[in-house]
């Protein structure tokens, strides 16, 4: 089928939501350009920054658009994040960021999927029942079961980002799976508004309760979701973990994505052409 030619699926992923600007920004956010950058400051957790491409930019351009990005959100006290793509250009972009002072997280891979072909029945371990959620207490909820899966407290910024982007009730869903008072795994879909995509996000489950088909049934929950709002397709940033069984529902890889996250105690690293001075 034309539509899942992994070609044809990361051209529409390049130009439909890389660059993708919410209609309703959550409040205190601000989008400012930067030549082929946009730059998002004022998340809980910080700010990032996107673009489609970087349009050729000649060696010392790059480097000072790349220095220009860490003096903004280090004039800030901000961390944020530059989200690296395996398709990106040049090939010595990451390279680049390291000078900078960015640190590379976890590779990730981007899956595409028509969101026909993932909806479908819901089905759910003995116990386990699926609830769309709103309330701070849930939020408050998720950021903790998610700080657990992480083992650390670095989500403490999740609540308060998904309540802001809660704002505007129809960018956003927010599920949750639990076994009666216990919450085992939570997950949300953005409905890109302007574009036929719908992205999934979360999806953590507690390490007692994988294996049990929980993950699968909240993304055929919020392929439900999208499917019903006449979103064409579903993308998701999938880990090592999640890659696998999006894989066996449907879902195509495109490329990969690395986040290089840069934070005010990043050292500050560089000289000469790489200068630096000072990621929802």
């Amino acid at each position: 089928m034309p539509d899942l030619d992994p070609d044809q699926l990361l051209d529409r992923y390049d130009a439909e939501l890389r660059t993708h600007i919410p209609a309703h920004l959550p409040e205190g956010v601000r989008v400012a350009r930067d030549g082929p950058l946009l730059r998002f400051v004022g998340f809980g957790d910080g700010g990032f920054v996107c673009y489609r491409d970087l349009d050729g930019l000649e060696e010392a351009d790059l480097d000072e658009l790349i220095a220009r990005q860490v003096r903004v959100f280090a004039d800030r006290g901000e961390p944020f994040e530059w989200k690296l793509h395996g398709h990106d250009r040049p090939g010595d972009l990451a390279d680049r960021l390291r000078s900078a002072g960015f640190v590379p997280q976890d590779l990730e891979t981007v899956v595409i999927a028509p969101a026909s072909a993932v909806a479908g029945e819901v089905i759910l371990p003995a116990g386990v029942s699926l609830r769309e959620v709103s309330h701070r207490s849930d939020l408050d909820r998720i950021g903790s079961m998610e700080a657990t899966i992480r083992g650390d407290d670095r989500d403490g910024w999740l609540p308060g980002s998904l309540e802001a982007e809660r704002a505007d009730a129809d960018a956003i869903t927010i599920v949750v799976a639990e076994d009666g008072e216990d919450m085992v795994c939570a997950g949300w879909v953005r409905f890109m508004a302007g574009t036929e995509f719908a992205t999934l996000w979360g999806g953590g489950t507690l390490p007692a309760w994988r294996g049990r088909g929980i993950y699968r049934a909240i993304v055929a929950y919020r392929a439900n979701l999208a499917a019903e709002r006449g979103f064409r397709y579903l993308q998701v940033d999938a880990s090592a973990a999640s890659r696998p069984i999006l894989e066996r529902l449907g879902f195509i890889p495109v490329t990969t994505t690395t986040p290089f996250t840069w934070s005010p105690s990043s050292p500050r690293v560089g000289s000469g052409d790489r200068r630096t001075s000072g990621r929802a």
